[in-house]
């Protein structure tokens, strides 16, 4: 038997039957999205504002030291001392300033060496820039990472690069290095806000859509459960009006759908009850005056010889139609015990396989008849516990169905039984049943083609009560049919009465036969 696919585990089980698990993942992706977006965006201007005004600050702070360098420079008088004395101490003047405070480091390159702040690493300067500040005036500004020569650890920094010119000698190109670690540090604090700011949210969020949730779901739930009430019979039962208005319009519409159903259902039990006992009613009525038929009828039959030829066809077709109506009244109370619940089983084990060779025989000579050959596969005995005359009436049912509709084709019957269940299948290879067909053919009084002739007569019963007869034993009967390769009927039972089958020996399909639908 084919195995119904579960929903999973774990969140995509959650995901498929908790809506308020749905509704709050959603709003947390949503929101994740959302807050990450806008969290980068404000740490990205952060960090622009931050540096930016650091990158101003530090501009306006190194012109101001390169133009006091250049003015002290042009004050001096250069003929008592070389241009790089002089130039080498102003550096070391203006470096010690800026190591108040920690404001900058300041470098300057002359053609002796390199005169600065103490333990400044050359390394933190690029090449690059060097480059640029040899071959041009004016002022130079880029990141770079600041190192130390007495083990101290680097840091960033932003380095400003200058001119300084002496006359009569080459320009002296001037580095200044400020510190950004305060500004990263502030950056930090700013993501670590930003983040803090964000999960907060998100917890928040979750926190209060799920309670939303929660608060819409609670009126849908108690809805949910007045409704399965409902279907198991309470109809008494009803929501309580409560709430805001729109709860209490939802409440109050329930209750009245519960209302109507209730009157509805009355209705239809009454008229059902009236039906039934109608059916039962006139069944029983019609016993006596077809007594008395069937007796003018054996009368007449009897004398049949004295008649001429017209008459006694007359009389025989009397007595055939009062067999008929006979047979119609015994099917017409028997679906009536069904409808009134009143069908009950006289259980005893037996052998499926004795009952359905049994069946065969009797029903020989309607087979011969018809020109149709009835051959039987059993493996063995097939012990079940059934009511004999009802699954008898099953058997019967589907064999002379068969013979009436198998146009003269051999019947094949077929009887299994496994650890699970025992089946029977009776395949004809007449006109068959097209879709259609098949989804009515257990309907009462219904027959595939009234124009077809019929040898056996019937009541368009038959079938009807074969079914009720396999539920009222827990069983199942079911069809496959196609149109010009016949038509095969299934008939399923558990070992014990009311148990249910819990497989199938016999497929539904006859075998070689290729169907899309099994």
């Amino acid at each position: 038997m084919a195995r119904s696919k579960g929903v999973g585990f774990g969140p995509v089980r959650w995901w498929s039957s908790s809506l308020p698990f749905r509704v709050v993942v959603t709003t947390l992706a949503a929101s994740v999205v959302i807050l990450t977006t806008t969290g980068l965006f404000l740490l990205d201007q952060s960090s622009r504002g931050i540096l930016a005004r650091k990158t101003q600050t530090s501009l306006a702070q190194a012109t101001a030291v390169v133009t006091t360098l250049r003015s002290q420079i042009a004050s001096r008088d250069l003929r008592s001392t070389s241009p790089n004395e002089q130039v080498a101490q102003l550096a070391r003047e203006s470096a010690a300033r800026g190591q108040v405070g920690n404001q900058y480091h300041l470098l300057v390159e002359t053609p002796v060496a390199q005169i600065g702040s103490a333990d400044l690493s050359a390394q933190s300067i690029p090449d690059s820039l060097r480059e640029a500040v040899r071959n041009s005036d004016g002022l130079w500004s880029t990141p770079t990472l600041i190192s130390y020569t007495n083990g101290r650890q680097s840091e960033p920094g932003l380095i400003v690069a200058a001119q300084l010119t002496v006359s009569g000698s080459e320009p002296y190109p001037i580095f200044l290095l400020f510190p950004t670690t305060a500004e990263q540090q502030t950056l930090a604090v700013v993501q670590q806000a930003t983040w803090a700011t964000g999960l907060f949210l998100l917890v928040g969020l979750s926190v209060t859509v799920y309670l939303i949730a929660m608060m819409v779901l609670r009126p849908v739930r108690t809805a949910r459960v007045a409704a399965e009430r409902l279907a198991a019979g309470h109809l008494e039962d009803r929501m309580k009006v409560v709430g805001t208005a729109d709860l209490a319009s939802f409440a109050t519409s329930m209750n009245h759908m519960a209302t109507e159903l209730d009157k509805k259902i009355t209705q239809l039990e009454n008229l059902s009850s009236v039906q039934q006992r109608f059916v039962s009613d006139v069944s029983h009525e019609l016993r006596t005056p077809l007594t008395t038929i069937r007796m003018a009828a054996e009368v007449i039959g009897s004398r049949r010889g004295e008649f001429d030829t017209q008459i006694a066809r007359s009389s025989e077709l009397l007595s055939n139609e009062v067999d008929r109506f006979e047979e119609l009244l015994t099917e017409l109370l028997e679906i009536s015990r069904f409808d009134a619940g009143a069908a009950v089983l006289n259980l005893d084990e037996i052998d499926l396989s004795k009952l359905v060779s049994d069946e065969i025989s009797a029903v020989g000579p309607l087979a011969a008849t018809a020109g149709s050959e009835i051959v039987l596969d059993s493996a063995g005995r097939a012990l079940v516990e059934i009511d004999g005359r009802r699954v008898r009436r099953i058997v019967r049912n589907l064999l002379t169905n068969a013979i009436e509709h198998g146009e003269g084709k051999p019947i094949e019957v077929r009887v299994r039984a496994d650890a699970d269940a025992v089946a029977l299948t009776v395949r004809d290879h007449g006109v068959g049943l097209n879709a259609t067909e098949v989804g009515q053919v257990f309907e009462r009084f219904w027959r595939a083609d009234p124009a077809r002739t019929r040898r056996l007569g019937g009541t368009g019963l038959g079938l009807a009560i074969a079914l009720e007869d396999a539920r009222l034993h827990g069983g199942m009967l079911d069809v496959w049919g196609a149109p010009g390769s016949g038509a095969q009927f299934r008939l399923t039972l558990g070992h014990k009465a009311g148990t249910g089958p819990t497989g199938y020996p016999l497929p539904r399909v006859p075998e070689g036969v290729d169907d899309a639908g099994e």
